[in-house]
């Protein structure tokens, strides 16, 4: 039998369709979005576009350097978007309620940076302890395997002159890292992590807009960050 480590690494393969397979024999995979604006970020652009719809179909006109590279050229694939913005960790068992999983699926979730907003990144108490709690707990009943776990990203890039939050900028980082640091462990844990700081880091101011939200550049961004973990 394959123990669940072997199938959680060889997930994403299987996820993508091997190639060679016919696209009416494959199953179609359904792909949930949950979470904050990181993936429900359409109406921060004017094209109407977040992450999920770019994953599942790319717009190839807006896109081109990804034509052929979104799931529905290896496979049938379908979206289910519940992810809302403003989204906090309570948010996400609303998000989740009423799911009833068929055939193959994966999770995509975003969560974190509007908790650490409203309070979390000053936390010296026990806030990022619940909040680690309740992610578990969360991921442990939600019926979708694998999830993809979506690090929170860092509109200052590290600059602590950029910082616009109301608390010591070495406390917020702190917390900051920590936050990832819960992010990436839980995603060991229930699937696979899709590492969005590491790779903002890289980018610049135009993959944001209203400072903290995902610009049509930065849409796009974290969808490549998706498709590369799956």
């Amino acid at each position: 039998m394959i123990s669940r480590r072997h199938w959680l690494a060889a997930a994403p393969a299987v996820l993508l369709g091997r190639k060679g397979e016919s696209a009416d024999r494959a199953e179609t995979l359904t792909v949930y979005t949950f979470g904050d604006s990181i993936l429900d970020c359409a109406h921060y652009n004017p094209h109407g576009v977040h992450p999920g719809q770019l994953l599942v179909r790319n717009n190839d006109k807006l896109f081109p350097e990804f034509k052929g590279h979104d799931l529905e050229s290896r496979r049938p694939a379908r979206l289910e978007h519940r992810a809302n913005d403003g989204a906090r960790m309570p948010s996400l068992p609303l998000q989740s309620r009423g799911i009833t999983v068929r055939g193959e699926a994966v999770a995509l979730v975003t969560i974190g940076g509007n908790d650490l907003l409203g309070g979390l990144a000053g936390d010296t108490g026990r806030g990022m302890k619940d909040f680690e709690a309740a992610l578990d707990a969360w991921l442990r009943g939600l019926p979708i395997r694998p999830v993809v776990l979506g690090t929170v990203y860092d509109p200052t890039f590290g600059d602590d002159t950029r910082n616009f939050l109301p608390y010591d900028p070495r406390t917020a980082r702190a917390n900051h890292r920590r936050m990832n640091d819960i992010i990436a462990s839980l995603a060991a844990r229930y699937g696979k992590l899709a590492d969005i700081h590491a790779h903002f880091l890289k980018g610049d101011p135009s993959w944001y807009v209203h400072t903290i939200e995902p610009s049509l550049k930065g849409a796009s961004e974290v969808r490549r960050v998706f498709l590369t973990a799956l």
